[in-house]
């Protein structure tokens, strides 16, 4: 069997994450606010944990899946940091780079490692052991954390030592995806309000020149008109918009997209739709052209 390791946050992403872990072999000691979201996997093998410090072993490795910036640095006090030494903290939540900077200072302070690892892909990406990884740190630690990155992802790209350069491609692409989703809603109001069902006119451009990943995959949902809870909740992507605004505004690097992205993913929360899936920005845009959706 592979090194026994610490676990987490065992939510909608991390969850298909940690199931693939303990597919491939590895022992997992996993920890979740609410157990009952790590029951199946206590059923498939996996060590329950009654605290965060009860994964760690000294010099170990610990994979942290959070959902934000407080959770992590909450997490990751000293006493944290202390008890793993010099081990490996692999962090695949989507956060800010200053704050992966900062846990990286209080893992060296004892002797450890942050190797920053956010992904891209959804829950049923992750279940399949196709996500993208952006990986950030010290090489030595990445090297080590390999063989989990080739047990839950398809392809990894390393974006060099500074912990919090994975992150600010994490909230690029993140940035990117959303904007796409917004300017396919624009585009579908604008086409039933002239007549054009938003159906066809999707679904020919995303077999013509928007025939990429994103474009097709979100269009379905626009399509169908499916804005249920998903992998991607208008919460938790405002969050990840606000991200972008402080990383843009600290580099001095004007987003005013963002701002409208912001703005649209607040109305939507205003409107009750915190928990819906991102593509939700259509009821949005919808809305505004005086439509029924």
């Amino acid at each position: 069997m592979a090194e026994m390791i610490g676990f987490l946050g065992t939510g909608k992403l991390g969850l298909p994450i940690a199931q693939n872990l303990l597919s491939a072999g590895f022992g997992l000691k996993v920890y979740n606010r609410t157990r009952e979201k790590a029951a199946g996997l206590i059923a498939a093998g996996a060590v329950p944990a009654e605290t965060p410090l009860e994964t760690l072993s000294t010099g170990g490795i610990i994979v942290s899946v959070l959902a934000d910036d407080k959770a992590l640095l909450a997490l990751a006090d000293e006493e944290f940091c202390r008890a793993l030494g010099a081990g490996v903290h692999v962090s695949m939540s989507t956060v800010s780079p200053v704050t992966s900077r900062i846990l990286a200072e209080r893992h060296a302070a004892f002797g450890g490692e942050l190797v920053v690892a956010p992904v891209f892909g959804r829950p049923a990406a992750a279940a399949a052991g196709k996500l993208w990884i952006c990986a950030s740190g010290p090489a030595d630690a990445k090297a080590r954390v390999k063989p989990l990155f080739d047990a839950v992802g398809q392809g990894v790209f390393d974006f060099g030592d500074d912990p919090g350069a994975a992150n600010v491609v994490k909230l690029a692409g993140n940035f990117l995806l959303t904007a796409a989703i917004e300017a396919m809603a624009e585009a579908s109001a604008m086409a039933e309000k002239n007549g054009v069902p938003r159906g066809e006119m999707l679904k020919m451009l995303v077999s013509t020149i928007f025939n990429c990943p994103i474009y097709v995959n979100y269009s379905k949902p626009i399509i169908e008109g499916d804005f249920g809870e998903g992998g991607f909740s208008n919460l938790l992507i405002l969050k990840d918009m606000q991200l972008v605004q402080k990383t843009a505004s600290d580099g001095r690097a004007p987003m005013p997209i963002v701002n409208l992205l912001c703005d649209r993913y607040l109305s939507a929360i205003a409107k009750g739709r915190a928990d819906s899936d991102a593509v939700s920005l259509a009821l949005g845009a919808a809305e505004d052209a005086g439509l029924e959706w």
